[in-house]
């Protein structure tokens, strides 16, 4: 069964030609963002082929292939874009990997990771126990990320927790 990645989400179109916006915050957009790479659209996974790209203001906008008016891409308006995990290089893991996980500092179960939040300065990692508390996904405190356990090693949390 394919595995797919969420890569952003569909706001609206540009002009009369088909062209569609995409809010997208990922981390891969320059592999998923090029001509002739083939995206998903919505829960039915529907494949669309990019013909174009450009980025514009924080939209990355794209034109489809077998879509040149705007009519044909209204429907789209709304929708999640995708794309196949097995099309992209991923040197170790994606953030989204991260949600689920467990966190662990000296083998002690601090909570699972709920969320990611991106502010301009850090990636967090929302953990959940009996409370939320947050850890910035830096060396400093992320020890290692193993992936077949499921598991985020930590370490240097103690002011972190309240």
């Amino acid at each position: 069964m394919d595995s797919y990645i969420y890569i952003g989400k569909i706001v609206g179109t540009h002009g009369i030609k088909g062209e569609i916006k995409i809010l997208s915050d990922s981390e891969i957009k320059d592999q998923v963002f090029c001509n002739s790479k083939q995206l998903y659209i919505g829960p039915n996974k529907q494949p669309i082929k990019i013909t174009s790209y450009r980025h514009h203001q924080k939209y990355e906008m794209i034109t489809m292939e077998g879509y040149n008016n705007i009519n044909q891409v209204l429907d789209f308006i709304g929708q999640v874009l995708y794309a196949k995990r097995n099309d992209i290089l991923v040197k170790d893991y994606l953030l989204n990997d991260l949600i689920g996980m467990e966190v662990k500092q000296d083998q002690i179960y601090l909570g699972k990771v709920v969320d990611i939040i991106k502010n301009s300065s850090n990636i967090l990692l929302k953990v959940q126990k009996e409370k939320y508390f947050y850890i910035p996904k830096v060396d400093f405190y992320i020890e290692n990320v193993d992936l077949t356990k499921k598991i985020i090693n930590v370490k240097n949390t103690e002011g972190l927790m309240l």
